[in-house]
């Protein structure tokens, strides 16, 4: 008799055999996604890709991201009026979903372009006098819906060893807020009041840390983050305390109002998402230090429009490969349910891309209770993302698995090999325009975008060998 059993692919077999008392161990195979072997083969021949895939996530790695200032749009970036920043990839008015249009026709309101919403629907409509970006093809990233005008402040972000920056507006909370679809009277007045109180406050407040060469290291305070039960995308608790704690000093003397002062600390210190518009910057200046290596095949971004999900990938420069988004699946607030809500939306999928959030989900057990699921999900969820990195963060440790690093560099061909997607969690707007949040839970991306990378990293590999094969 067989002294020991390998079971591969369907648990009904191995189970029949542990019924026999037969020792068995159980491995985790699957398939490949199904069409891409040709394209698996190719790209695993190529003879950059090992060593690409190393580089750029080295890059990665290497980037410290520091709090250098707070500055409007229009100065951060460059936006002009008329002129809207989004989440996710590429995207016209007519297919945009419900929360991306409520919050494009709040910003046209607050910039002063329309005087109601409804005139600013007719606006978008007409598209003469606006036009439409990704953030990130500003060096950029927005939660949820992601818009920016050009009177937002913004924070900005620095790895003081090459000078790239990134950045993202400020985090106006939870329940009606802009980012959400929500474009209420109280959504304006609060917007109204971050432009005029909280930005100024806060530009001085960081330029005095810098100048007192002790800028806000946000790297270092992710990594204390997940030693606190936080991963840095639905749950940022300790983040915002801790950032709350480097600048509440100079916030106290900084001369300014102290009704205005108390009143901006009672903000942050009620938004326990505060932090998370400076873990997705940081994210973004991490990952985009890994872009444009030939034969990488890293992903350096993942977005929702609320109607696509796109990624982009390190070996294929700004290309973005897109599939229809996915609705979450997870918990409701109040009477809310599926019906409601709208498929997935926002750029803060960067932090899972660059390991944070889902892929941390075992550092932060507590997150089961806002997005579903359970504990054991939770410890399973990260170990399953190991197996479609290329690496792993030192720096971003897990105390329960012996403080292994989160599992950082999404490599194509290992989801594409193992059909292992990655596990993101979020928030969930309403499907129409000006509801808010409807609740959060568990996503993936749609399947057949990491194919079309693939297919795409395929033919540069081919391209590369026929230049280099003697004619």
């Amino acid at each position: 008799m067989t002294d020991h059993v390998v079971s591969v692919g369907v648990d009904l077999l191995a189970q029949a055999v542990a019924d026999q008392a037969a020792p068995v161990s159980q491995v985790d195979w699957r398939p490949p996604l199904a069409g891409t072997e040709d394209d698996l083969a190719t790209v695993a021949l190529d003879p950059l890709r090992g060593a690409a895939n190393a580089d750029a996530l080295e890059r990665v790695l290497g980037v410290q991201a520091v709090l250098v200032d707070v500055l409007p749009a229009h100065e951060a970036v460059g936006l002009e009026r008329g002129e809207f920043l989004h989440a996710g990839p590429p995207i016209a008015w007519d297919r945009a979903s419900g929360p991306l249009r409520g919050a494009l026709m709040g910003g046209a309101v607050l910039e002063g372009l329309v005087d109601t919403p409804e005139e600013a629907a007719e606006l978008f409509e007409g598209g003469l006098h606006v036009r439409l970006e990704p953030c990130h093809h500003r060096r950029s990233v927005g939660p949820m819906a992601g818009v920016v005008t050009p009177s937002m402040w913004m924070f900005v972000l620095e790895d003081p060893a090459t000078g790239a920056r990134t950045h993202c507006t400020l985090n106006e909370g939870l329940g009606k807020v802009l980012r959400y679809g929500a474009y209420s009277p109280e959504v304006l007045t609060r917007l109204r009041w971050m432009g005029e109180v909280l930005g100024p406050l806060l530009q001085q407040v960081v330029r005095a840390t810098v100048a007192q060469e002790a800028p806000v290291d946000v790297t270092a305070i992710l990594g204390q983050m997940l030693q606190m039960g936080d991963e840095a995308h639905n749950r940022n608790r300790a983040g915002t305390l801790m950032l709350l704690r480097d600048l509440a000093p100079a916030m106290v003397s900084s001369g300014t109002d102290p009704a205005q002062v108390a009143e901006a600390l009672r903000f942050i210190g009620g938004n326990d998402h505060f932090f998370l518009n400076l873990a997705m910057p940081a994210c973004k200046l991490a990952l985009d230090a890994g872009r444009d290596v030939p034969g990488s095949t890293m992903v350096v971004a993942m977005s929702r429009n609320g109607t696509d999900f796109g990624i982009q990938v390190s070996g294929t420069g700004d290309e973005w490969f897109t599939g229809p988004a996915q609705v979450a699946d997870g918990l409701y607030l109040g009477d809310y349910g599926p019906d409601d809500a709208n498929p997935d939306i926002g750029d803060s999928a960067i932090t899972e891309t660059a390991g944070l959030g889902g892929f941390a989900m075992a550092t932060a057990p507590a997150i089961v209770r806002f997005v579903g699921g359970s504990v054991p999900d939770a410890l399973a969820t990260t170990r399953r993302m190991q197996e479609i990195a290329l690496g792993e963060n030192p720096r971003w440790s897990i105390p329960i698995l012996e403080f292994a690093g989160v599992p950082t560099g999404i490599d194509v061909t290992r989801v594409c090999r193992t059909g292992i997607l990655p596990q993101i969690n979020t928030g969930m707007a309403g499907r129409r325009a000006g509801v808010g949040q409807v609740g959060a839970g568990l996503v993936n991306p749609p399947e057949e975008i990491f194919p079309k990378a693939l297919t795409r990293l395929a033919a540069l590999t081919r391209e590369r060998a026929a230049a280099t094969t003697p004619s």
